[in-house]
């Protein structure tokens, strides 16, 4: 493992911060098309959410369904191998899309991103590159990217401030996946210099909510600890039987995890620093920033200094205080075990989301009440009807 500020990657994006330097100012504001001349998202917009089987293009498709955009296109992976050019550029020259929600990617946790870096910085490149480039080719003007707050620098200030990007070296257990979303910023930013359209961006926060992943070697912080705090309330209730159940239907055991049943073991110190924002409050404030106006996105890109917006709770915590917020609403009575030989990740992750809060939006869901919220989803009560 490189350290950070070592390596081609980290050369690459010494590279790359001279390179936008002169133009970090410029971005999705600087483009051709008047402030006041584009519609809004309009409900006859015929509107592609990419990714919608994952958490963010479920919650997505439910939002913009709630609020009354009918015209959604979806496919799945199997469907449209969103990696293969030639069949991305086709699916846009058939569907006639207006509109534009690119929350497909790859994503994981720590042991995930370091275990397939390959993957992760391949695999986003190529989605974002395919959809952005046969968007534009299609004639689609509006196109919102998804990213992700691991684009900011390992040691950033905190909360972290969109200018703050490309500051300094990333969190090197991340870094190919950061490359990669910071790729697709920069592709929005091109794209609108060079052509005009309106592609937007945003940056969220830690995301959890139904349709998380439990696979406790791909999976985030928030889920792995669901999964494994109600492993352990099925072991220290004899329920084998359910523990069988949740295997077939959230995926295998690792037997490190097994062995120690019905004790819990979580990885690193616990005192890193994280927030959390529910993904129905995320996909509630991507809906906002596309009705925006163009001269009020400006305003939240903080009068147009960048080309994308944080979105985020604005409120951190302790990984140890997470666990326990989780261990209650599981009902797991033990405290868990701690492996501090495993890696942290960056020492704190706190979004400064001022830019869009000064429009008006705030996130709804408290942190408590979404993990409750999440774990009944988990356990089946919110499988077939979610908010």
């Amino acid at each position: 493992m490189q350290e950070a500020g070592t390596g081609p990657t980290s050369a690459f994006l010494a590279w790359l911060r001279e390179a936008v330097s002169q133009r970090i100012h410029q971005g999705s504001m600087t483009h051709t098309v008047s402030d006041r001349s584009c519609p809004n998202l309009s409900p006859e917009d015929r509107i592609f959410v990419a990714g919608h089987c994952g958490m963010v293009g479920s919650a997505l498709v439910r939002r913009l369904s709630s609020e009354g955009y009918e015209n959604l296109v979806t496919c799945s992976r199997n469907e449209l191998d969103l990696s293969d050019q030639k069949a991305v550029r086709e699916f846009f020259g058939r569907q006639k899309i207006s509109v534009v929600f690119l929350a497909a990617a790859r994503v994981g946790g720590i042991l995930a991103n370091m275990s397939y870096p390959a993957d992760f910085i391949y695999q986003n490149l190529m989605i974002e590159c395919n959809v952005i480039d046969s968007a534009w080719r299609a004639g689609v003007q509006r196109l919102l990217f998804l990213g992700s707050s691991c684009i900011y620098p390992r040691d950033c200030p905190q909360p972290m401030r969109e200018e703050h990007l490309l500051s300094g070296p990333l969190e090197t257990t991340n870094e190919p996946y950061a490359v990669a979303k910071i790729a697709g910023i920069k592709l929005c930013e091109a794209y609108n210099r060079q052509y005009g359209t309106r592609y937007r961006a945003v940056m969220p926060t830690n995301l959890y909510g139904p349709g998380d992943r439990f696979d406790l070697v791909q999976s985030h912080v928030l889920p792995a600890m669901i999964r494994k705090f109600h492993l352990g309330k099925l072991a220290l209730q004899g329920d084998w039987e359910g523990i069988r159940k949740d295997e077939a239907r959230y995926g295998a055991i690792p037997e490190d995890v097994r062995r120690l049943l019905p004790e819990v073991l979580l990885w690193g110190t616990g005192r890193v620093r994280r927030e959390f924002l529910h993904v129905d409050d995320m996909a509630a404030a991507c809906v906002v920033v596309m009705r925006l106006s163009d001269e009020d996105y400006r305003t939240a890109c903080r009068d147009g200094r960048v080309s994308f917006v944080n979105v985020g709770s604005g409120e951190d915590m302790t990984i140890r205080d997470l666990a326990g917020l989780v261990r209650e609403a599981v009902g797991y009575p033990r405290e868990p075990l701690w492996d501090e030989s495993r890696p942290d990740g960056t020492p704190r992750k706190l979004l400064d989301v001022s830019g869009l809060k000064r429009l008006g939006w705030e996130p709804k869901i408290g942190l408590a009440e979404g993990i409750r919220k999440t774990y009944g989803w988990y356990l089946g009560a919110g499988e077939t009807e979610t908010r």
